[in-house]
């Protein structure tokens, strides 16, 4: 009993809760910033009708977005002029604090590698087991080993980038077997997310969906092992064909 009416106030609580943010911020809004506003875009109204309350709401209401709107053009105008030199003086300022600079360029430089060019270069999500048998890790498949690397190890190895937690700028570099890739669904944008979370956050997952794909998976990995392996016969038969001339 107690437990249910404990679930039923918490639901409540959910539902009421960004409600009343909502109406005490729009409250804030026109008491701080349309009231002072309406006293100067409507100087020239009587007091006794801006006092007066469907007036006075809807003269604070326009006043309000007056000044959202101002402050936006403003911004936009500062990114063509002076936009830059006020950016790089803020980043100059919060580059001299002791330990706001530490998260500072910690999130920035996050941002910057898992921007949206960078992020391109991650073709899939993938699990690989590392770092020891029947223990798994998320990495991101960027491309096939080639080079040196797959000449002299004989098989289709493939590069994925495996990102420590919860600052995935850095990682591992592994140059895995294609069999031993597992694929998944889930994009790599959910990939970092889980991962900068520490499993935290876990994206959503169709297992019905998922089983399909994993035995495309399955198919797309013997494929490769018969191209292989088509490879290796023509490869052969030439040599074939000159000894027995």
């Amino acid at each position: 009993m107690l437990k249910s009416l404990k679930n039923s106030f918490l639901t409540g609580l959910v539902i009421l809760l960004p409600i009343s943010i909502t109406i005490l911020v729009v409250n804030f809004m026109l008491d701080y910033i349309g009231e002072p506003a309406s006293k100067v875009l409507f100087y020239w109204l009587d007091i006794s009708v801006r006092d007066k309350v469907p007036a006075a709401v809807i003269i604070n209401t326009i006043s309000t977005l007056f000044v959202l709107i101002l402050i936006t053009i403003i911004g936009w105008f500062s990114r063509y002029f002076f936009g830059k030199f006020l950016f790089k003086l803020t980043e100059s300022v919060i580059n001299r604090l002791p330990f706001i600079s530490t998260i500072y360029k910690s999130l920035k430089q996050i941002i910057k590698t898992f921007g949206e060019s960078n992020m391109a270069a991650f073709s899939k999500t993938v699990l690989v087991e590392y770092p020891r048998k029947n223990s798994y890790a998320i990495g991101f498949l960027t491309r096939d080993t080639g080079g040196e690397v797959q000449s002299k190890t004989g098989q289709h190895v493939m590069n994925v980038f495996i990102p420590t937690t919860p600052n995935p700028t850095s990682g591992f570099l592994l140059m895995v077997p294609r069999e031993d890739i597992i694929e998944l669904d889930m994009s790599v944008g959910d990939g970092i997310k889980m991962i900068i979370s520490g499993g935290i956050v876990v994206p959503p997952y169709n297992a019905k969906k998922g089983k399909q794909n994993g035995r495309h998976g399955e198919t797309v990995a013997k494929h490769d092992k018969n191209e292989r392996r088509d490879g290796e016969v023509a490869e052969r038969t030439p040599r074939t064909q000159r000894k027995l001339q």
